[in-house]
């Protein structure tokens, strides 16, 4: 299958945690990533973008009862840049790992701006 985009690692919070998840688990956030990469319209099971957060977006995954997400943003439209994953406990999203990602955001993009 052709790729439609690319995902890429911001600094190293997405990888402290999938190297810490089951087997199982990576395996599931794998096959969630291969949709992203491949699906021109990806469904909102697997990536949703969060209200007032000026284009972050959430990968979701579910594996036996359990909640995963991960927060990302595009750049330049095909590129999915990943900032910090963790496990959900309660309905509601943790305003720290939402606060934590736009900050990686901000840090993301000052970066590339700073490398120009």
């Amino acid at each position: 299958m052709k790729k439609i985009r690319q995902i890429i690692f911001y600094e190293g919070y997405f990888m402290d945690f999938y190297l810490e998840l089951p087997n199982e688990v990576q395996e599931k956030i794998e096959y969630v990533f291969a949709i992203i990469r491949q699906v021109d319209q990806v469904p909102e099971k697997f990536l949703k973008h969060i209200e007032d957060t000026d284009g972050l977006y959430e990968i979701r995954i579910e594996y036996k009862g359990n909640i995963y997400r991960v927060f990302c943003c595009f750049d330049k439209g095909q590129l999915v840049v990943l900032f910090n994953g963790f496990q959900k406990k309660t309905a509601k999203t943790p305003k720290k790992e939402i606060d934590l990602a736009i900050k990686l955001k901000k840090e993301y993009f000052n970066n590339k701006t700073k490398q120009k």
